[in-house]
């Protein structure tokens, strides 16, 4: 993780809504659902905000939460959660059939295959909620918005080694930032300004 910057608040949300506006009309946008998340993990980790380059074999660490797949037949992560590798893995076998069974959420993987890359958006600790409740990981990278384009972008290739991408992440501690940290139980690789 390359941190290039602390940000407040408001200009991260800025950012948030510029890029993932929400359209009530769009069955297939929850990004008031994913504002709630963020809102929760400013409250919960005193409000530091930092934004930073993901090595995309870092997002493949990333942890989400419970999903059930868009209220379709088959449950994709269990509440107590899946990396974003695992969880490309359970989708890969389950193969054509996950379509017929969550046509919606096979929608949204679809649409988020190629789309213009957007940034993600995580704490460092799991947020209250139903959908995090039950994670047995609850440090580290954490899933507040962009679970689709994660396993989308794998599913594409697109998580490739060499290439980084932009995120926004709650609760790096300052030490973290200052001093570059290795944090191996939660594993953060934090390298200021690089």
């Amino acid at each position: 993780m390359r941190v290039l910057e602390a940000v407040t608040f408001d200009a991260m949300m800025a950012r948030f809504r510029l890029e993932h506006p929400y359209d009530e009309g769009d069955e297939a946008n929850s990004n008031d659902e994913a504002e709630t998340h963020i809102r929760s993990a400013h409250r919960v980790l005193g409000g530091r905000w930092h934004h930073v380059r993901l090595e995309c074999s870092e997002v493949l660490g990333v942890v989400l939460p419970w999903h059930l797949g868009e209220d379709g037949g088959v449950e994709l992560i269990p509440r107590t959660g899946l990396t974003v590798e695992a969880a490309a893995s359970r989708l890969a076998g389950l193969g054509a059939s996950y379509a017929e069974t969550n046509p919606l959420c096979a929608f949204k993987l679809s649409r988020q295959s190629h789309a213009t890359p957007r940034s993600f958006f995580l704490s460092t600790e799991a947020v209250p909620g139903e959908d995090y409740e039950g994670l047995t990981t609850r440090r580290g990278l954490i899933h507040l918005d962009g679970l689709h384009r994660m396993l989308a972008w794998q599913q594409a290739g697109r998580l490739v080694p060499g290439r980084w991408v932009n995120a926004f992440v709650a609760g790096l501690s300052p030490s973290d930032v200052r001093h570059g940290t290795r944090h191996h139980q939660d594993r953060l690789d934090v390298h200021p300004g690089g």
